[in-house]
């Protein structure tokens, strides 16, 4: 049924703190969270917005693409089936596809859910490069609040990279799982009376499971942990962090959004709304190494850093789980990287079916903001890169230009096709 219909909304089509992550709720809620949970702004600033170069179509229905089914089917057919609530792609800076779905807009914030990882790794690189942040000091040094808990002795590259030892399990469909208490902490389902105030509180009554530095485990509370930490380091708060340091300089169009919780803390493993296109003027930054018209915003040595990851990244990431779904990827910087076919494609990736895909080799840019009823879809996901993949690959042919960049100091390696 319709959700909030009616003056008050009707009891039935209500979405509220309790029920805005369920499948029925979702679509709704995604582009109206200010509404369910309280919100910081993210200012984009006064200046004109940066424009993106002129306009061709793509026909995506004439391109064909492999599913992980086995069957063969149009690209379009994958958007269309897989929730989708906006859709922008972009070759070589050129705005190809901008389609809105579902009552979506090019002036609906959604909600990003954990590409806002990614955005955090970028002001994490911003702090690093400017020497107001150290990845390779302890955690403690930054939050000494956490020196006993889990996060004792890990390092904020262990943070960057999801390696810490720490205790947390990121199953959401278990509701004892740690990641829903931290969402009950954090004010994104009601609270019980045992559970810590706060996202911080939390963090602080972790516990470790294993030696810091080893295996890739992806744990939202690690981004959290990494966002006190730049906090921290730099003074201020997250909301004003992205907006000085990212959102401002890379020319965004509109405000962005993170939710917070009841101390007035930003959740930044999840919690950014954006629109869709200042989520493909972010892509467009990461294609271009870091600049926006020549001008760096996210440090060039921070992306390069984490497309040429260490072959102890790639190990720590062939040991996960994470391996049969993304065969040959590995996580840096808060990034997810999956070889293809041609070329590799830098991803950040958000449940419920968010992503920006960059692949430096087909120079294509993609931004699918979705509204999957399940937070995890092995197939939606699998058939998203895959779509992604096969427009570059046809519009390079178009092109005539299908050479791969090779990353720096990794010739003659090849990737697995996924």
């Amino acid at each position: 049924m319709e959700r909030m219909t009616g003056f008050p909304p009707e009891k039935d089509s209500r979405v509220t703190v309790a029920n805005w992550q369920d499948p029925g709720s979702v679509r709704w809620a995604f582009r109206h969270m200010r509404e369910i949970i309280p919100t910081q702004v993210i200012p984009a600033g006064p200046a004109p917005a940066a424009d993106f170069a002129k306009r061709r179509d793509v026909d995506l229905a004439g391109i064909t693409v492999h599913r992980l089914s086995g069957d063969t089917t149009s690209v379009e057919d994958v958007f269309d089936e897989t929730s989708t609530d906006a859709l922008i792609v972009l070759h070589d800076g050129v705005l190809l596809t901008e389609r809105y779905y579902a009552g979506n807009t090019e002036s609906t914030p959604h909600l990003l859910m954990s590409v806002s990882k990614s955005i955090v790794g970028c002001v994490a690189g911003i702090l690093s490069d400017r020497g107001t942040l150290d990845v390779s000091a302890s955690v403690e040094h930054y939050v000494p609040e956490v020196a006993h808990s889990g996060y004792g002795g890990a390092t904020v590259r262990d943070l960057l990279d999801m390696r810490t030892g720490v205790q947390f399990r990121e199953t959401y469909d278990s509701p004892d799982a740690e990641v829903r208490v931290m969402e009950r902490s954090m004010g994104w389902h009601p609270r019980r009376d045992d559970d810590p105030v706060g996202a911080y509180a939390y963090l602080a009554s972790l516990e470790r499971a294993e030696p810091h530095g080893g295996t890739f485990t992806y744990r939202s509370a690690d981004t959290d942990m990494l966002g006190w930490v730049c906090e921290r380091a730099a003074g201020t708060r997250m909301a004003d962090l992205v907006s000085t340091l990212l959102w401002r300089p890379m020319g965004a169009e509109a405000d962005a959004e993170i939710t917070c919780d009841a101390v007035g803390t930003g959740i930044h493993d999840g919690g950014i709304s954006a629109v869709a296109r200042d989520l493909a003027r972010f892509g467009r930054l990461l294609m271009d190494g870091g600049t926006v018209d020549g001008r760096e915003v996210v440090p060039a040595a921070w992306i390069e850093e984490s497309w040429n990851r260490p072959d102890a990244v790639r190990a720590a990431f062939a040991a996960s789980d994470n391996e049969e779904v993304l065969p040959g990827g590995w996580y840096r910087n808060q990034f997810w990287f999956v070889p293809t076919h041609l070329g590799e494609a830098m991803l950040c990736l958000g449940i419920h079916g968010q992503m920006v895909y960059v692949n430096r080799a087909t120079r294509l840019v993609g931004v699918k903001l979705s509204s999957w009823p399940t937070p995890q879809h092995t197939a939606s996901l699998v058939d998203t890169i895959r779509s992604f993949g096969a427009i570059g690959v046809a519009l390079g042919a178009a092109d005539g230009d299908l050479q791969p960049q090779a990353r720096k100091g990794r010739k003659g390696r090849k990737g697995r096709r996924h």
